[in-house]
């Protein structure tokens, strides 16, 4: 395993849409290894293959420290209620922004040997799935910032 460089805004590849995964080869295990060590290693609560320059459908999110989920070809298929909160992300780091999201999701995605599952989450789990899943499609959290963004301390970053 190995930490991964985590690509910074202003960085062109954070605006492409990532492929899906069709095959599990040991490279693209070598990938989701990597990026939750660099996820725990950066202290963040998330991370998205294409932050770490990978244009693959994977996400891994750990909101507690101790649940780390592996999200192959995630897809959004419900969400209702709305929060607000501060958000922050290790390719935006030192700032955040208060952003709206669903208070509940469901997603429908695959695990390491491609079986279906779903996974539904409320609240900080929600948020997390939306922002990672929009890093998919090439989007930002920055691009739904209501307000001005503000500096942060690096631990509060995800």
């Amino acid at each position: 395993m190995a930490i991964r460089t985590v690509r910074e805004i202003g960085d062109p590849v954070l605006n492409k849409i990532s492929k899906e995964v069709k095959e599990i080869t040991p490279r693209v295990q070598d990938l989701i290894d990597d990026m939750f060590e660099t996820m725990y290693e950066s202290n963040g609560v998330g991370l998205a293959a294409v932050q770490v320059g990978v244009l693959k459908r994977i996400v891994v999110i750990d909101t507690t420290g101790e649940d780390p989920v592996l999200l192959i070809n995630p897809r959004i298929l419900e969400e209702s209620g709305e929060q607000e909160g501060n958000e922050a992300c290790l390719s935006v780091p030192g700032k955040a922004g208060s952003v709206k999201r669903p208070n509940y999701v469901k997603v429908e995605a695959q695990d390491e040997d491609l079986n279906t599952f779903i996974i539904e989450g409320e609240e900080l789990v929600a948020r997390a799935l939306c922002h990672e899943i929009e890093h998919l499609d090439g989007h930002l959290y920055v691009e739904r910032v209501e307000g001005p963004l503000f500096d942060v301390e690096p631990e509060e970053e995800d």
